[in-house]
């Protein structure tokens, strides 16, 4: 019999446990080690915390590379209760984040970023950039030739999709409707020349920067982070910053019909600077390593200079920022958008979710602190190296995915009414038997119940070619239960 329990009461949970401990410990676990106890909790109750029967164990898996005639469970072990199959295997390899299309609520296809390097991978055909997938009937379809590492994807709220690179001078391009576009080609990177001017455009009032994870918000604001490890160049140097687009005419209410009305033509770049002292403080602004969290301003940057400025001016620097979203259940005022710091698990830093609170996004100004930024989630022995996250709608859980050998998916809490602002507890929803692949590109559809993922990278020596280019998997995650509100 599966007993649910409405989220309104988890913390009964943990202060049952409290009480079985002073009594006689949880079975199974040494009486005094109460945090084997809570994850040992966390695991029983996941039909109710995470709508999975049972959690995947912390004991390794058979490793197995990808080949033809195989089912999803050859090459990943799923939660208890959750099924897979495959969309397609036929994406091109590094297939990436994706964005659902048009809408969340009822897709039809799946659009994807690509993320290879800019090359002729036959004469006068360029690498594969962008592609949609038919969520029908798995058919693969580039859309863009010729982007450079194509990587965060969104579509927006006034109906064009933003599509950026993973490089230090990565670009952002707006399409107007991918489903219009058929192997239209970046012509000259350098001159953002492009073979469809009216399907697509170069954003260059955008930051220049490793684009991965954004957010795009209903005003035309766009948030995201720059993917740039510290001391990547010379030892002392900071990572990559949080910048923040405020456009000079906001979103229309509707969608666009063409590429110059859109709010991402003209506007402003500011760089998040988190700052060691109140704004109220007569010491304020003061900043510096070590001030990485708590409340910060937004700081003026150039659009084509943004790293150069953003080290300047003092912008904090994160540990290669990477996925970011917004929290779609958020209610104060503003935004709350996450992202991972993916650290180095050899170098003993294993990685972690911030989470930051924008009380007004369409303010940029030095001299206020509009934001606060705090840790959600801290990595460990077993869960590092973040990557990629996503929001499932409904519940509020958090899914973060890791980018390492064998890379799991972890199924996070969100924080409820304890004193502390973290995820009150995670659980291992997916492993992968591959150790040449990375989970990405993991996202929900609007029910909540079903989930999309990219097996990125993989050893495709078994695997026939597509369009002369290399293949990644696309699996699709069914079976996840919503736990009952209170």
């Amino acid at each position: 019999m599966q007993i649910w329990i409405p989220r309104g009461y988890i913390h009964c949970i943990f202060y049952l446990a409290i009480s079985l401990y002073s009594v006689a410990g949880l079975a199974g676990t040494p009486p005094d080690d109460f945090g084997l106890g809570v994850q040992k909790n966390l695991a029983e109750n996941s039909p109710s915390l995470f709508g999975v029967q049972q959690p995947v164990s912390a004991s390794t898996h058979p490793p197995q590379v990808r080949e033809p005639e195989q089912k999803p469970t050859d090459i990943l072990v799923l939660a208890e209760g959750l099924q897979a199959d495959f969309l397609t295997r036929e994406a091109a390899h590094r297939a990436d984040m994706f964005a659902f299309w048009p809408d969340d609520a009822h897709p039809t296809h799946l659009v994807f970023c690509i993320e290879a390097n800019r090359a002729q991978i036959k004469p006068g055909k360029w690498n594969p950039s962008i592609q949609r997938i038919d969520i029908s009937n798995g058919q693969v379809t580039t859309v863009l030739r010729g982007m450079h590492g194509c990587d965060g994807i969104r579509r927006t709220p006034w109906g064009t999709l933003l599509a950026t690179e993973e490089r230090g001078d990565g670009h952002a391009y707006e399409l107007l409707d991918p489903i219009a576009m058929n192997n239209v080609v970046v012509v000259n990177r350098e001159k953002g020349e492009l073979s469809e001017a009216k399907l697509i455009a170069r954003r260059n009032a955008l930051p220049t920067m490793a684009w991965e994870g954004l957010a795009v918000l209903s005003n035309g604001v766009v948030i995201a982070g720059d993917e740039l490890r510290p001391g990547s160049k010379t030892n002392g140097e900071a990572g990559g910053a949080i910048y923040k687009f405020v456009p000079t005419k906001p979103a229309p209410a509707k969608h666009v019909q063409r590429l110059e009305d859109s709010p991402l033509v003209a506007g402003k770049v500011y760089a998040l600077r988190v700052d060691c002292q109140a704004d109220s403080h007569g010491k304020f602004p003061q900043y510096g390593q070590g001030c990485e969290v708590g409340n910060g301003s937004w700081v003026k940057v150039n659009a084509a200079s943004a790293r150069a400025d953003a080290k300047a001016i003092g912008a904090t620097g994160y540990y290669r920022p990477e996925d970011l979203e917004a929290d779609p259940l958020y209610t104060g005022a503003g935004v709350r958008f996450c992202w991972t710091n993916t650290g180095n698990k050899d170098a003993g830093n294993y990685g972690e979710v911030m989470c930051g609170i924008d009380s007004n996004p369409t303010l940029a100004e030095a001299k206020q602190a509009s934001v606060s930024v705090q840790r959600f989630i801290e990595g460990d022995l077993e869960f590092n190296s973040v990557d990629n996250l996503a929001f499932q709608p409904r519940t509020g859980n958090l899914y973060v995915l890791e980018d390492d050998t064998h890379g799991e998916i972890y199924a996070c809490l969100p924080d409820g009414g304890d004193r502390d602002l973290k995820s009150d507890g995670c659980v291992r929803i997916l492993a992968l038997k591959d150790p040449t692949a990375e989970p990405t590109g993991f996202a929900f559809s609007a029910d909540g119940q079903t989930a999309y993922l990219s097996i990125q990278h993989s050893d495709d020596a078994l695997m026939p070619l597509v369009d002369d280019y290399p293949t990644d998997d696309i699996v699709r995650i069914r079976g996840f239960k919503i736990p009952r509100q209170p």
